[in-house]
């Protein structure tokens, strides 16, 4: 069986190091006394037992094995059905998504992941180390699998956050290639897709903070709080991201612009230059025997020092301005 751990915590410390998961049914549990089944991408026939064992609602379980469901809170009688979806950074700049589907009822929390690698062995014996948190039951174990959830999208972001300064600051030096304008668009094609499934997320939550659910105590809603908090922060993280990506095309666009317009500024003011020695020398090209003065000695040093002069003074004026 795909089982990663399964134990039963009685104020907070664990009884037995695993329960079997065998499809019969779990008796009637003490308060105090809840039980953790933490499984990896199981099978129907897996779940089947899990389902028989727990009494989960078969319609939850269907939901459970489709690992393409959006983030979402549902109630089945006294049973509390969540679905969380994960994101890990792949190799390059790909997100790979996963989810974690959570059953919450008296005296168990059953967690079902599909995708993600980051499993909750660590999360687990962490709080093994805190019996008293523990012991306040299996909301407060949702609320920290949650919280651990959430927290694997900073590396991601901060990833990608690194990505994008990297391409900001070499976008105001030259206009990116279009193999650096690809990417960008990949990007951002990424995080409009992280909007659309993990998004979600922050409607799930803030449900969890809010509503009044089976199996979650109005005292642990401040925890569900400050993982709300985690995911607005995401989200927002998120979008700024979007939008630093748009603003590098745009701002390199404009430098662009800015660029040649520059450079047709300087071309123009040297075709300005140039024009003046060009019109003297065809005037003077031309064959009229009564040109001003033709046969004067000093005529053609005249000229010479006319086009030097207007040109000096051209190169000066077009200096003065910045187009040169």
């Amino acid at each position: 069986m795909s089982l990663i751990a399964a134990r039963r915590y009685t104020q907070g410390t664990a009884q037995q190091a695993s329960l079997v998961i065998d499809g019969k049914p779990v008796p009637e549990l003490p308060l105090d006394t809840y039980d953790w089944v933490g499984l990896y991408e199981p099978s129907v026939a897996e779940m089947e037992l899990v389902r028989q064992q727990y009494g989960l609602h078969q319609l939850a379980v269907e939901d459970a094995l489709n690992p393409r469901q959006l983030p979402k809170v549902e109630v089945y009688g006294k049973t509390l059905f969540i679905v969380a979806r994960t994101a890990d950074l792949k190799v390059g700049e790909d997100i790979a998504y996963g989810q974690t589907a959570f059953f919450v009822g008296p005296g168990y929390l059953i967690s079902v992941r599909f995708g993600s690698l980051r499993a909750h062995t660590s999360l687990r014996q962490a709080l093994e180390t805190k019996a008293d948190r523990l012991a306040e039951g299996p909301d407060y174990v949702l609320h920290a699998v949650l919280d651990f959830i959430v927290d694997g999208y900073l590396p991601l972001l901060d990833s990608l956050d690194n990505v994008a300064q990297q391409m900001e600051e070499a976008a105001i030096d030259v206009f990116p290639e279009q193999s650096v304008i690809r990417r960008i668009f990949r990007l951002r094609r990424q995080l409009r897709r992280f909007e659309r499934v993990i998004g979600p997320m922050e409607e799930m939550v803030e449900r969890l903070v809010i509503a009044d659910l089976p199996c979650i105590d109005p005292g642990a809603r401040i925890w569900f709080r400050d993982v709300l908090d985690h995911v607005r922060r995401a989200m927002a993280r998120m979008r700024s991201l979007k939008e630093t990506l748009a603003a590098i095309v745009e701002t390199a666009s404009l430098l662009e612009q800015h660029r040649q317009g520059e450079m047709t500024r300087a071309l123009a003011a040297w075709a300005a230059i140039l024009a003046v020695p060009t019109a003297i020398a065809g005037i003077y090209g031309m064959n009229f025997d009564y040109l001003p003065e033709l046969r004067w000695h000093y005529g053609y040093f005249a000229v010479l020092g006319a086009i030097v002069t207007i040109c000096g003074g051209l190169w000066l004026r077009f200096r003065s301005i910045g187009w040169l």
